[in-house]
């Protein structure tokens, strides 16, 4: 509902613009047909002068020299008026692209903070919910072990969702802001991803997870941010991915390189969407319909913490089907 107001809004601004923008340039038409119009007109008048003093015995010389001070100032306002409508049309044009293209990046990022806001509100309320339902049947009902030891994961596993989420705003909102304050250390990437890979396979034990991980690589940054990259890059893969398929994590050395690699075997991302996933509440899709999860902020604090650690962020697709994710650091 909110998306095709923002579109009605958007389509009732564009009328708008473009209304205007042709009343602009219908009226700097007239005007500049208009000085043309005064310029002949003074040009018919100076002469209609001359050859009146002519007949009053002005000399063939000093009437050619008239003559043709008369032809020069009117092709000199000929060229000055058409040199000042090429360059104000210009401007016109230039302006109103620019002006054009804010208005819609505008409702574009309105519409992108609606949705982060409804994915949030959805993001919030599930977690909450589930964990309160399952702590409440473990308080009215005795339960086997079991039973017991599932609703404790499943409660676990939403609560680290819930973590996951807030940790993405409170950082995404520091990183912007400037209030972070980044560390440079040196960091064994080789152990952080193997850790974050244990405890996904912990949450997860109905997934498969390859590791093909090059002992002692080492880079350097910030071990916080670092370790969001990579949940956020595992819990995509996640997202999207079948459960029966697998989910490989690669990290290695190439070319004076460092390159982190999430593989999933899930529908891929579509050629025109690999460059936007990476803005900022961007998702692809519609919010209304869409079945995965998301905020639309991992992929992009992803892309924010690569620029900040001198590396590049990718997506390419992993045949048959898929997606790669990969990280490049320069070393």
């Amino acid at each position: 509902m909110a998306e095709d107001t923002t579109r009605k809004k958007l389509r009732r601004a564009t009328i708008t613009f473009w209304l205007l923008l042709t009343y602009v340039v219908a009226a700097y038409v007239w005007w500049f047909i208009s000085l043309e119009q005064q310029n002949e007109e003074m040009r018919g008048y100076k002469e209609l002068q001359l050859q009146s003093e002519v007949d009053s015995s002005i000399s063939p010389e000093l009437y050619s020299t008239r003559y043709e001070t008369i032809e020069k100032d009117y092709r000199r306002n000929q060229t000055k008026f058409a040199g000042e409508a090429v360059v104000f049309l210009a401007l016109i044009f230039v302006g109103a692209a620019i002006l054009y293209r804010s208005v819609r990046r505008q409702f574009r990022l309105q519409q992108q903070q609606q949705n982060f806001m409804m994915a949030v509100t959805h993001e919030l309320k599930t977690p909450i919910a589930v964990a309160r339902i399952n702590l409440e049947t473990l308080q009215k009902h005795n339960l086997d072990p079991e039973k017991q030891k599932k609703l404790i994961r499943l409660t676990l596993e939403e609560t680290t969702r819930l973590n996951t989420l807030t940790n993405n705003i409170l950082v995404s909102s520091q990183l912007e802001g400037g209030g972070y304050h980044f560390t440079n250390e040196e960091i064994e990437l080789s152990d952080l991803l193997e850790d974050v890979l244990q405890d996904f396979i912990k949450r997860f034990p109905d997934r498969q997870f390859i590791l093909d991980v090059e002992p002692e690589v080492d880079v350097k940054g910030d071990p916080l941010l670092l370790q969001i990259l990579v949940n956020n890059l595992v819990e995509n893969a996640i997202k999207y991915s079948p459960r029966d398929k697998p989910i490989i994590a690669r990290l290695y050395r190439q070319d004076g390189l460092v390159k982190l690699e999430l593989c999933d075997e899930g529908p891929g991302v579509p050629d025109e969407e690999k460059i936007r996933i990476f803005d900022k509440f961007y998702r692809i899709g519609n919010e209304n319909t869409r079945k995965s999860q998301g905020t639309g902020l991992g992929l992009y604090l992803c892309s924010k913490i690569a620029r900040d650690h001198n590396a590049d962020i990718s997506v390419t697709n992993n045949h048959p089907h898929g997606s790669i994710f990969a990280v490049s650091f320069h070393q």
